[in-house]
C-alpha cells in the first residue's frame, strides 16, 4: 500500500493521510500514539530540506560544503545544551540515535563496577533499567498503589548503604504520563553528591526542562518524539564524564592517532562520535527543539484541555479500568484495560476504525506488572508465556497518547467507538502480531 505524502491544517507531516477501513471505506488516519513516536512538523521537515542541498562531511573536508556542515553539526551541541537548560560551559551535547542508546552510551562510559549501586524506579522504561543492570546494581524506588512515588521514597533510597553512584529517574512515565516531582528529587541527589540521569524521552516534548535549575546532571531524549523522526537524539552530559576513557563505539573520528599498538583518543566530544554522523537528523533536531521553545505558551495549555478531554471520554466507557493516577499535573497520555476483552483486541477494533494507539507492555514491564498488582507466581507465569511465545497469554493494556496537534475530535472519536467496544466487543477484524515490549 503506497500512501501520498501530506501536510495538514495540524501542522504536521502527513495530518491528513486516508487510511483503508473494512468494506473498502477510507477515514483519515486518527494517531492516538504519540508517546511511541511523532510525525515530522512541516518546520522540521522545511529545515531539513533548507539544508540537504549542503550536505557534506563534518571535520575532516576543506571544502566549503563541509565547512558549513561541520559549523552546524558543532553549533547544534550548544545549541541542545541550552534548550535542555543548561550551560555550555560546563555541558555538552553528544548525539547518538535515541534515549536507548543514549543511555547505554552514558552506562559504559561511567565505568561503573558491578558492586556499585544504580538507584532507580519501578515506573521506569527498560531504556533506563537494562543499561544499569547490565553495569552495576540496582536498587529499585516502588510505587504505591496509584503506580506513583515521592521525593521521600527516592531520598530513603538515597540514605542507604552502600551508597548510591547514580539516580536514574523518569522525567514522565510513557505509560500513564505522571510527573515525578524531579525539582524535590534533584535536590535531593544533588545534596548527596549522587549523579542525577533523566530520562527525558516523554518529558522534553511536553515540558520545558530546566537542567541546572532542577538539579539534573544527564538528560537523555530522542528526536523521534518529538517531531524530528530523523534518528538523531541527544545525551547532554557534563564535559567531565566522557573526557576520560574509551568510548562506547571505537573507529573513524575517535582518535588523534592510531598504530597497531597504541590509540590516542579524541577529546571530548569527539571521543564519542564515532563514524561519520547523522548530520540531518541533528539538524531536523534542532529546529524540533526551536520549534518547541518558541510554543511552549500555546502548548501547555493545548495539552490541559486535551487531558481532560481523555479523561471525561474514558470515564464515559463501561467496564474500562485506568492505569496509575487520573489526577494530578499529567501528560495526555492513558493506560487502560477493558474488563473481559484482550487489550490486543481492543487495538486491532480501534485500528479497523482508523485510530492508531498501542497496546501491549510499552517496553515497562515492571511498571506493569504493579499497575497490575501481580504476585510473583504472576510474573514467574508471564516470564514463562514469553519465553514459549505464547503471546496471547500476555498482560497488557491499551495506551492512547496525544500530542498538541491532536484534534479534540479524535478523542471524541475513540470514546465512541471505545464505548462500542465495551458493550458489543464482536469478533477481531484484523490477526493479531505478535506484541514486542
Amino acid at each position: 500500500m503506497t500512501l501520498p505524502r501530506q501536510t495538514s491544517r495540524s501542522g504536521l507531516v502527513g495530518g491528513d493521510v486516508s487510511v483503508p477501513l473494512a468494506g473498502g471505506l477510507q477515514r483519515r488516519y486518527v494517531d492516538l500514539d504519540s508517546a511511541a513516536t511523532t510525525s515530522a512538523s512541516e518546520a522540521v521537515l522545511a529545515a531539513v530540506q533548507d539544508f540537504l542541498p549542503w550536505y557534506s562531511s563534518v571535520h575532516r573536508g576543506a571544502g566549503a560544503k563541509s565547512q558549513y556542515c561541520s559549523a552546524r553539526y558543532e553549533q547544534a551541541r550548544e545549541d541542545v545544551v541550552r534548550f535542555a537548560g543548561a550551560d555550555p560551559a560546563t555541558h555538552v551535547t553528544l548525539f547518538p540515535r535515541n534515549t536507548t542508546e543514549a543511555i547505554n552510551v552514558l552506562a559504559y562510559r561511567l565505568q561503573l563496577a558491578p558492586d556499585d549501586v544504580v538507584v532507580t524506579t519501578a515506573v521506569e522504561h527498560h531504556a533506563n533499567l537494562l543499561p544499569w543492570r547490565r553495569h552495576a546494581r540496582l536498587r529499585i524506588v516502588e510505587v504505591d498503589q496509584r503506580g506513583t512515588f515521592d521525593a521521600d521514597a527516592v531520598v530513603a533510597a538515597l540514605d542507604q548503604r552502600p551508597r548510591p553512584r547514580v539516580l536514574a529517574v523518569t522525567g514522565a512515565s510513557n505509560v500513564t504520563g505522571w510527573l515525578p516531582d524531579l525539582p524535590a528529587i534533584g535536590r535531593a541527589a544533588r545534596e548527596r553528591g549522587v549523579l542525577v540521569v533523566v530520562d527525558g524521552a516523554q518529558l522534553v516534548p511536553h515540558r520545558p526542562v530546566d537542567m541546572t535549575g532542577t538539579g539534573i546532571d544527564v538528560l537523555a531524549f530522542s528526536g523521534h518524539k518529538m517531531h524530528a523522526p530523523f534518528g538523531a537524539g541527544a545525551l547532554v552530559v557534563p564535559r567531565r564524564l566522557p573526557s576520560d576513557g574509551e568510548p562506547f563505539l571505537v573507529g573513524g573520528g575517535t582518535v588523534k592517532a592510531v598504530s597497531f599498538d597504541e590509540v590516542v583518543w579524541a577529546d571530548c566530544p569527539d571521543r564519542d562520535d564515532a563514524g561519520s554522523p547523522n548530520v540531518v537528523g541533528v539538524v531536523a533536531l534542532v529546529a524540533a527543539a526551536q520549534e518547541l521553545a518558541g510554543t511552549w505558551a500555546a502548548r501547555l495549555p493545548a495539552e490541559a484541555d486535551l487531558v481532560r478531554l481523555l479523561d471525561a471520554e474514558l470515564a464515559t466507557v463501561p467496564g474500562l479500568r485506568r492505569l496509575g493516577p487520573v489526577s494530578g499535573d499529567r501528560l495526555p497520555v492513558a493506560a487502560f484495560v477493558i474488563d473481559g476483552i484482550p487489550h490486543a483486541d481492543v487495538g486491532s477494533r480501534l485500528a479497523a476504525h482508523g485510530i492508531g494507539v498501542r497496546s501491549g507492555c510499552f517496553c515497562a514491564h515492571p511498571y506493569l506488572t504493579r499497575l497490575f498488582g501481580l504476585s510473583e507466581a504472576e510474573v514467574r507465569q508471564f516470564h514463562e508465556d514469553a519465553r514459549a511465545d505464547r503471546y496471547e497469554r500476555l498482560p497488557g493494556a491499551v495506551r492512547i497518547s496525544c500530542n498538541p496537534a491532536t484534534p479534540a475530535a479524535d478523542i471524541a472519536l475513540v470514546g465512541e467507538v471505545l464505548r462500542r467496544i465495551a458493550v458489543s466487543p464482536g469478533p477481531v477484524p484484523t490477526p493479531r502480531a505478535p506484541m514486542r515490549g
